[in-house]
């Protein structure tokens, strides 16, 4: 089975969307499949057409010159396409498999066509609602209702859709496309790649450098995008401020927030008591979880937390570490409450705080819930089980082929 993957960006970059995607081509690997990987022009300028990263090989795509809205993203599709299609004729692969966004469906659909080779579109998150959270349109715009119209158009035209959850499956479904026709392959983790949470002489060193010393730390790890509900623990942490003087949030990373996030830290009269790091290399990430007695997932409820799933609450099962989460639709797919996490009613800070009182003032409760994280991922929520399911689909597509 040779599989031509289309891909709006990979590893070197750092994203949940990247580390989905290594992982589910080296599972699809070790199934014995041989897979093949093209990059969108929104991986940016790269050395060479051709790169090697992490034993995987990635084709990229060329960047044209940036244009207006429409123009801009025509542009894309059309070098995807170019791309794809001397790909295509030169790997003559069984099928193509696009993934979000349907900037990237739309070249694999015209490709497939043209050369008479299956095509399956797996759905991440839809476009128009991503859109929305960037603050590039709003639900419901003239762009708005374009875009979802021409997601729908794609998955009609695809042989299968595959999504990563159940709120987008069900979402596929009311666009009028049979249940026969969708597969999930939901989210998981690398179970050798995560080890439970063990700190250490150098967890220390970094514990004594941030300045958290003697303290409980509250604390976030990712992108601060608006979906993401920091400014909602913030909010959270100023009520609990005064009752628990030993208290911190640490908040490891950056992104278009960190400045609304710093002036409502300082107009909260908390700026001493909210540490931010910054980036930090991948590779230290372990130690600053480590650092972190509770850590917070306080997403707004919007179309996109309500209908997708996240990973890092399944990498935080799969390392032993505890967490608060909004009680959002995508939460609530991956989380038990009171068994491998805590949940609490979204977009209210007073919730928020009270479910962290409620662990904090209950760690007799936490050996037991560490455990049940870690056998869930075991268990359950693992990329072996996960790839498992695209064999059925890509047999039907391609018979003849073992898959």
């Amino acid at each position: 089975m040779r599989i031509l993957h289309v891909l709006d960006h990979s590893i070197p970059l750092h994203s949940g969307y990247t580390f989905r995607t290594a992982a589910i081509l080296r599972e699809q690997r070790a199934l014995g499949w041989e897979t093949h990987h093209l990059t969108s022009p929104k991986q940016g300028v790269t050395q060479a057409s051709v790169e090697e990263v992490d034993g995987l090989r990635f084709h990229r795509s060329e960047v044209p010159p940036p244009g207006p809205p429409g123009i801009n993203e025509w542009r894309l599709i059309q070098a995807t396409e170019r791309r794809l299609d001397a790909l295509a004729r030169e790997l003559k692969p069984d099928l193509i498999h696009a993934h979000s966004p349907v900037l990237n469906a739309i070249p694999a659909i015209r490709v497939g066509r043209r050369l008479g080779i299956p095509v399956v579109y797996e759905i991440r998150a839809f476009w128009e609602d991503a859109a929305v959270d960037h603050g590039t349109t709003s639900e419901g715009s003239l762009r708005y209702r374009a875009t979802r119209a021409l997601e729908t158009w794609a998955i009609k035209r695809v042989d299968h859709v595959f999504t990563i959850c159940e709120g987008l499956r069900r979402d596929i479904v009311e666009r009028g496309i049979p249940e026969s026709r969708i597969t999930v392959i939901p989210n998981a983790v690398d179970i050798e790649n995560f080890q439970m949470s063990a700190p250490d002489a150098g967890t220390e060193a970094l514990r004594r450098k941030v300045g958290l010393e003697g303290c409980t730390v509250l604390g976030f790890v990712g992108s601060f995008y608006a979906y993401e509900g920091l400014d909602l623990l913030l909010d959270a942490f100023a009520g609990l401020a005064a009752a628990r003087p030993d208290l911190r949030v640490l908040l490891v990373g950056g992104g278009p927030q960190d400045a609304n996030l710093k002036a409502q830290a300082a107009r909260l009269g908390l700026a001493d008591r909210v540490i931010f790091t910054g980036r930090v290399p991948h590779s230290e990430v372990s130690r600053y979880y480590d650092l972190i007695d509770l850590l917070a997932y306080p997403r707004h409820s919007m179309r996109l937390t309500e209908l997708v799933t996240p990973l890092k609450p399944l990498e935080a099962m799969a390392q032993g570490h505890l967490f608060v989460a909004s009680d959002v639709g995508g939460h609530k797919e991956l989380i038990r409450d009171g068994e491998t996490g805590r949940l609490f009613a979204a977009g209210n800070p007073q919730a928020l705080a009270a479910a962290v009182t409620d662990m904090l003032d209950h760690r007799e409760r936490w050996p037991a819930m560490r455990q049940a994280g870690r056998s869930f991922v075991e268990d359950v929520r693992n990329w072996k089980n996960s790839v498992a399911n695209y064999r059925r689909v890509y047999a039907g597509l391609v018979p003849g082929k073992t898959a």
